[in-house]
């Protein structure tokens, strides 16, 4: 099977059986995204989502998150793996959304780097997730996959593994084949043992082709 060949059935398959993956953060704005995607470093979704309620509640908008004492975001989060970095780095990001992006969350990417706690993948969830932009997160389920599916060749860094699919990926898909490789690696290739006994993939796996 030819690199494209194997692009294409990634493709086809996914655009039929989930054609709407999406994000298992939960959210209600790019404000909210963001703390929940500088959570989420590290640690599970399902952790996340149990801990940001009671966070925004208390802080619903920048400015408040902005003006927090570190202490008691911390204590609202300490649930969460590192929290108290993440702690310094969600009062920060607020802080410089509030004086240097009138408090909206930016769409470019480098703007986006420049906030505390985030990161190229940081930065690319918030451009595809809000705004819709063909930019690929690369995690460790991304990456892990699409090395085993054979989608990425001796991608050794995350880097290089977006680069590979963001070139071989159509752009209009690139955004929701992120949450494709995410959803899949989360919930069939597992880390440690895969389910390919239930994986729909293994007709095109290279894994699974030299297993």
């Amino acid at each position: 099977m030819t690199r494209k060949e194997r692009y294409q059935y990634f493709i086809d398959y996914f655009s039929k059986h989930q054609p709407d993956a999406e994000t298992e953060l939960l959210y209600d704005n790019p404000y909210q995204l963001l703390v929940a995607v500088i959570l989420s470093a590290q640690c599970t979704d399902k952790r996340v989502n149990l801990t940001t309620p009671a966070l925004f509640k208390k802080y619903p908008t920048t400015q408040k998150l902005a003006d927090a004492d570190l202490a008691e975001v911390f204590e609202l989060i300490r649930s969460i793996s590192y929290p108290n970095n993440k702690a310094k780095h969600l009062i920060g990001m607020a802080q410089i959304l509030v004086n240097d992006f009138n408090n909206t969350v930016p769409s470019d990417l480098n703007e986006l780097m420049k906030l505390p706690g985030v990161g190229r993948k940081t930065a690319n969830v918030i451009s595809s997730v809000v705004y819709n932009q063909p930019a690929m997160a690369v995690d460790t389920h991304v990456f892990r996959v699409a090395a085993r599916i054979g989608l990425t060749v001796n991608a050794k860094t995350p880097l290089q593994t977006e680069e590979q699919l963001v070139k071989y990926i159509p752009e209009k898909y690139i955004a929701v084949a992120h949450h494709w490789l995410i959803l899949h690696g989360r919930y069939t290739c597992i880390a440690r043992t895969p389910k390919c006994n239930e994986c729909k993939l293994s007709g095109f796996c290279k894994s699974y082709a030299s297993s």
